[in-house]
């Protein structure tokens, strides 16, 4: 993902006059905020009385898009409503509308388009404002993103999935990573939710199926990172980054609702949970465990909002699947409050949570620092009735019109095809001619045929 949005949510500070450094953030976090104002009383540092940066492409852009529609979601603030939807509908890219812009073609990764995508899912499931009728609306966009990846599957090497990288020139390209099959896998399962279209689910079964199959996830559901087409995908890159298992564990979980709690749904959202809240939540606070060291922090700009997806992801898990509700309340209480208590009295929180103070890590931030903090504040208001009923569908007041043809062009990006014996014999012919012409024209020179010779 790209870094170039460091200081996307920096906007959203609210500095305080007169702070000093070991002033702390007074959250009660016992207190209801079903209001805006008792909201902004409970996030004071994180909504200042302006509006917020533009948000922009990138991989810390994507994930603020849907930040800023859950915060709306759980506190119904709408501040900030407008440039969200201002933003996601400007980086949708018509005319195809699958978060594939100009601006960001030559980085783009499958994983920036799903998250794209799976915040315009959000958008759909939650009711958030929809946008003008001659503008792309939030399902469709969804399923633009899904028919660009479903059609980018891959055959030729691993037997299947989905490559990092969407141009072929990008670094990357060669690897099929974790990230980018559960990102579609999540969309997949949402979007068969959402429409009871069961081709969705079919994808989503097959999007774990292969996961799982070449050992990404593994027995014990540790989720590994992945592996390269150049060796079958067998050299797999042990490291565990909790984006991967919190993104997979929403798309289980919402797979266990779709299903009416069906097996294997059941058992894989327990082993997921409970994996994840053991390796990732020691003490009860979350620790992104690949990078932040306990003599250094050597996380990367993407790697500080980690935080903040796994929180949003395990509430939504513990409302579409109640059965594993206790222990991911009680994790993300206690991370919560490990949480605050890395925040300033002016909303500068650290990315450190398990110390009790602020870190003053600002070399990879404030940004995805910020957007977990605010993720792990909001999700605690997860007792509203609105949440408790789930994420919404076509048959439960759903209003997003969809387009299940939506995405236009499903080549754009597609890889050059196989070069064949008539692709090299038309190719000698040309070079030949070009060639022949060329020699002619140095002959034709060096006997000075030259007008005015």
């Amino acid at each position: 993902m790209s870094s170039k949005v460091a200081a996307l949510l920096s906007a959203l500070l609210l500095t305080a006059p007169g702070v000093q450094a070991d002033d702390k953030l007074d959250v009660d976090l016992n207190s209801p905020a079903t209001t805006p104002a008792t909201s902004r009383a409970r996030h004071p540092a994180f909504f200042p009385d302006r509006r917020p940066v533009a948000l922009t492409t990138g991989g810390k852009a994507v994930p603020c898009g849907g930040t800023y529609v859950d915060y709306w979601f759980y506190t119904g603030d709408d501040t900030y409503n407008d440039e969200a939807r201002r933003c996601m509908v400007f980086q949708a890219a018509p005319p195809s509308n699958s978060y594939q812009p100009d601006n960001f073609t030559l980085s783009l990764g499958n994983d920036d388009q799903g998250f794209w995508g799976m915040s315009a899912m959000l958008a759909a499931e939650t009711n958030f404002p929809n946008p003008a009728d001659n503008e792309p609306q939030w399902l469709a966009l969804a399923q633009a993103v899904f028919n660009t990846q479903a059609a980018r599957w891959g055959m030729d090497y691993c037997n299947g999935g989905l490559r990092w990288q969407v141009p072929h020139t990008n670094g990357g390209y060669n690897y099929k990573n974790t990230v980018a099959q559960v990102v579609f896998m999540n969309l997949a399962a949402r979007l068969a939710r959402y429409t009871k279209n069961e081709t969705y689910a079919e994808w989503a079964n097959r999007a774990w199926d292969w996961t799982e199959g070449v050992g990404y996830i593994t027995e014990d559901y540790n989720v590994m990172d992945g592996g390269h087409v150049e060796h079958n995908c067998t050299d797999i890159n042990p490291v565990q980054f909790s984006t991967n298992a919190a993104v997979l564990i929403h798309a289980s979980a919402i797979m266990y609702n779709y299903t009416n709690g069906a097996d294997p749904w059941r058992a894989r959202v327990a082993g997921l949970v409970n994996r994840t809240i053991e390796h990732f939540f020691p003490d009860g606070i979350m620790i992104e465990r690949a990078c932040e060291l306990e003599d250094r922090i050597q996380c990367n700009v993407d790697q500080h909002s980690f935080k903040g997806y796994m929180h949003r992801a395990l509430a939504t898990a513990a409302v579409v699947a109640p059965f594993v509700r206790e222990p991911i309340l009680k994790a993300l209480r206690s991370s919560t409050e490990g949480c605050v208590s890395s925040c300033l009295a002016d909303g500068t929180c650290g990315f450190r949570w398990n110390t009790g103070a602020y870190d003053g890590d600002v070399a990879r931030g404030p940004a995805g620092q910020e957007m977990s903090a605010l993720a792990a504040l909001s999700t605690l208001l997860i007792d509203q009735e609105h949440v408790v009923n789930g994420p919404l569908t076509d048959d439960t007041g759903g209003t997003s019109k969809g387009n299940p043809n939506a995405g236009g062009d499903t080549t754009v990006f597609h890889p050059p095809t196989p070069i064949t014996t008539g692709d090299r014999a038309g190719a000698g012919i040309v070079s030949v001619v070009v060639l022949a012409s060329f020699l002619g024209a140095v002959v034709w020179m060096a006997a000075g045929w030259s007008e005015g010779s």
